[in-house]
């Protein structure tokens, strides 16, 4: 009786890899490895190895931006977070800090496209199954390139829906890290599908609002306050963070009354205005509905309007906040539409 399961040479694993042709796959556009030494543009090249500590351990830190028109907005930022998250990891990072972004330009000029979504991942690296870091040699950097989704039109005409977690939420220490240990986030996420909501926010041992599996959340009260969670429990978001930048001249103006961090309970956001949602893929969208309860008129609001109009715009021609990917002369002939960015507030 022959063997169940063949055991494969490489020769066979290879030309089993080149018929794996999946649907998703016209999602990825290039990929970064140093453990290749090169920049793939196959997505079935896209891999990375198993005992890689990132994999069985979630033992790596990483962090998503976009490139929109040719420019990678917020980029400072997230390195800047980056280096945080990898210091508490106590991970080194791979390669210096400049190298880095000459990395994640090279990638992103290797898929011709002007809009996309960047995630840098930093691993402990391969060697071994254990817990012990110091079985691998040396950390790992991967970079990927994937289309940058567009907003669905009902999400911006009709607003989002959103739940209370019953996920813990993360610990103080472990919140400020960006880790690729995400199985809370993931839990979160599939808790907000199998509810028929979009979202879903954690609630931390004191009843206050935390953070979304991969957002930030808001509220502008009655009174034109514009409100997040305070950062020291929960992840500090890029785009939160830059939104509150954006937001506070409109106190001068008279458009807010006060921008600021605060202790907001769900109750707080049941009797809001509006509430919103920040994060990288979608900049900002308006929660209509918390727990079944319709916030403020029950449709997207003023502020909404106002704060993605102020996202959209900053994306485009914000002041220290893009960086160029091309130099000028250099940039490719046409943006892919499959990523263009006139939908990605």
């Amino acid at each position: 009786m022959g063997r169940g399961v063949p055991v494969l040479g490489f020769d066979a694993v290879v030309d089993r890899l080149l018929q794996k042709r999946e649907p998703y796959h016209a999602e990825y556009l290039a990929m970064f490895s140093s453990w290749y030494g090169g920049i793939c543009t196959d997505p079935r090249a896209m891999l990375i190895p198993l005992d890689d500590h990132l994999v069985h351990r979630g033992d790596g830190v990483f962090e998503a931006l976009q490139c929109v028109d040719g420019y990678l907005y917020l980029l400072d930022r997230h390195l800047d977070r980056l280096h945080r998250s990898a210091d508490i990891a106590q991970l080194p990072w791979p390669v210096d800090r400049q190298r880095l972004i000459d990395l994640v330009k090279e990638t992103v000029r290797a898929t011709g496209s002007r809009d996309c979504l960047v995630r840098i991942y930093m691993s402990r690296g391969p060697g071994g199954f254990s817990t012990d870091p110091y079985e691998c040699p040396a950390s790992q950097l991967y970079i990927m390139v994937t289309r940058l989704k567009t907003v669905p039109e009902d999400k911006l005409t009709r607003g989002v829906t959103l739940k209370s977690s019953r996920i813990p939420i993360k610990k103080s220490y472990f919140a400020n890290v960006k880790s690729c240990n995400y199985l809370p986030n993931v839990l979160m996420t599939k808790e907000a599908r199998d509810a028929g909501v979009d979202f879903t926010v954690s609630i931390d041992d004191d009843g206050f609002l935390g953070e979304g599996a991969t957002e930030n959340v808001g509220i502008v009260t009655r009174d034109g306050r514009f409100l997040v969670p305070r950062f020291e429990r929960i992840l500090q978001g890029t785009t939160v963070t830059r939104m509150l930048e954006l937001a506070r001249p409109l106190v001068t103006s008279g458009e807010l009354s006060e921008v600021a961090e605060a202790d907001l309970r769900p109750e707080d956001a049941y009797k809001a205005a509006e509430m919103m949602i920040f994060g990288t893929t979608y900049p900002v969208l308006a929660v209509v509905r918390y727990d079944d309860r319709p916030i403020g008129d029950g449709v997207p609001g003023p502020c909404f309007r106002r704060f993605r109009s102020l996202m959209l715009q900053d994306a485009r021609s914000g002041l220290g906040v893009r960086t160029p990917v091309w130099a000028e002369g250099d940039e490719p002939a046409g943006a892919d539409d499959a990523s263009s960015a006139k939908e990605t507030g």
